[in-house]
């Protein structure tokens, strides 16, 4: 249960901060992709916030044993970067730029009832799901050996 309301209580300052930054609104977001227009700086210092305190928190939490609601840490162990991990960025970037959501930020912002933020999160279950049908189809085409 405590795992539980952690994970509510994370999500919950992550989500404030999402929309007290202004990042779940979408003209914010686009604002910071039209360098030679509107340009918004300001999804730069709330990504350089992050990264400030992210980096901070793995100095931190890595001096432990083991994380306080886990038995181990859970890292990425392949350090290649394959098509899959290529493609994936670049389609996220992509709906990103058109939307002006990334998933992070379009969580918080559901909960407003308006249409562009469900429409979104539509378009992202289904390339999710078309992603892992793709996935299946191209490995069952594979040989046996391969």
């Amino acid at each position: 249960m405590f795992k539980v309301l952690s994970a509510f209580a994370i999500g919950l300052v992550f989500g404030t901060g999402i929309l007290v930054s202004g990042m779940g609104n979408p003209a914010k977001v686009l604002n910071f992709f039209d360098v030679a227009g509107t340009w918004d700086p300001s999804l730069a210092f709330v990504m350089g916030g992050a990264l400030l305190v992210t980096a901070i928190g793995y100095r931190l939490v890595f001096r432990m044993d083991h994380p306080l609601l886990a038995t181990g840490f859970s890292l990425p162990t392949r350090l290649d970067l394959d098509m899959k991990l290529i493609g994936g960025s670049a389609v996220f970037g992509i709906g990103w730029g058109m939307s002006g959501f990334c998933p992070g930020g379009l969580v918080p912002v559901l909960g407003l009832g308006l249409t562009e933020p469900l429409l979104t999160a539509a378009a992202i279950v289904a390339g999710m799901l078309a992603a892992k049908w793709t996935s299946r189809m191209v490995s069952s085409e594979q040989p046996a050996g391969a």
